[in-house]
């Protein structure tokens, strides 16, 4: 056999789909397939539900708008995430950070930031969201540098406490709790002035899709230079590679830590000053919904590149869209609807592990 024939047999067929493509691919479609069985399982209408998970996700401006804003929590606590586990930090507080933003921005609406021009009647809660989570991860990192404390149980644990904060403000009117005039008063704060609601950015009066969007765009932009393109990504890469070396090279491993894990905090407390601004409007205990825990998921399967964020956070901000409805519309149990969301994301991260795409970079 010639050398050119050997070479000709062992190179793969120019048709042939990558690896990386075909088996996410038929991953996620076993995945659906056992929801399709769960679904089936519970007496509910398959056509039905899966009716109600695509009407839920793009059936209108409204849904898709819906999901784009969901999407953008997402995003910019995934973005944190990819930020401080350059430095090999491991910010699992996304919640909590989520749950400090949304009761600054809360506070700040409705006490003086509505007297304010529009713009700064809408930048000022943002603002005050971003500094909270910001103390947040701050503390965290303090923490890591002065005690040693793994950041994954501080963020953990301080995300408990944000949790807990949430449900004293909504509980106590000394706070944020709105006056009681009877016994069915809920235990929430007042709606948001009007001046102090993200603006939306589409004519259609239907569509709920806000500047949230934007926001989260110029924030992914911005962390994308930062470790692509800046001498402060070079640091917090060598800070995460080398803690020792990196400090013999005199770079100031400690306050890089409390930067990275600060930054990241910020970005989770302006997720939760947006979801209140952009389509809460009313604070409530567990307005959080999960989504700091979500936007974790959507930073760790995106091995740090911030295309693969924005990506993830699209995905996972249109399955809670279709979840929801599907939920609504054809009356599948909510349990279900989160163990099919599950599966989804053991599905992705697992074939990211088969394909070779699991370890950090």
């Amino acid at each position: 056999m010639s050398a050119g024939a050997t070479v000709t047999k062992g190179a793969a067929p120019a048709w042939a789909p990558p690896r990386t493509v075909v088996i996410p691919v038929l991953a996620t479609l076993a995945a659906l397939g056992v929801g399709v069985l769960l679904i089936t399982a519970t007496g509910t209408s398959v056509p039905d539900a899966i009716a109600g998970f695509w009407d839920g996700m793009v059936g209108s401006s409204f849904a898709i708008g819906a999901s784009i804003n969901r999407a953008v929590a997402l995003a910019l606590v995934g973005l944190g995430f990819i930020l401080a586990n350059r430095a090999n930090l491991t910010n699992v507080g996304g919640e909590g950070q989520i749950a400090v933003g949304g009761i600054a921005a809360t506070a700040l609406a409705l006490h003086g930031a509505a007297g304010l021009p529009r713009p700064l009647a809408v930048g000022v809660p943002l603002a005050a969201g971003a500094a909270a989570g910001a103390l947040w991860g701050a503390v965290a990192g303090g923490l890591k540098v002065r005690r040693r404390t793994n950041e994954v149980i501080s963020t953990l644990l301080l995300t408990f406490v944000g949790l807990l904060m949430v449900y004293w403000s909504v509980q106590s009117e000394n706070l944020l709790r709105q006056p009681m005039t009877s016994a069915a008063t809920l235990p929430e704060s007042l709606e948001l002035p009007a001046a102090t609601k993200l603006p939306t950015v589409l004519r259609d009066p239907g569509s709920p899709l806000h500047i949230g969007a934007f926001i989260a765009l110029a924030a992914a932009l911005a962390v994308g230079l930062v470790l692509a393109r800046s001498a402060l990504g070079v640091r917090l890469r060598a800070v995460g590679l080398n803690e020792l070396a990196s400090r013999r090279a005199g770079i100031r491993d400690g306050r890089l830590v409390v930067l990275a894990l600060t930054v990241a905090g910020a970005l989770g407390g302006l997720a939760g000053a947006i979801m209140l601004q952009g389509e809460l409007w009313i604070l409530t205990s567990g307005f959080t919904s999960g989504y700091g825990f979500d936007g974790l998921v959507v930073g760790l399967l995106s091995r740090g590149s911030v295309v693969a964020v924005i990506a993830g956070a699209l995905f996972f901000g249109f399955l809670r869209s279709g979840g929801l409805a599907m939920e609504i519309t054809a009356g599948v149990p909510a349990a279900v609807v989160v163990l099919i969301q599950g599966l989804l994301v053991v599905t992705i991260a697992g074939t990211a592990i088969l394909t070779d795409q699991g370890r950090p970079p």
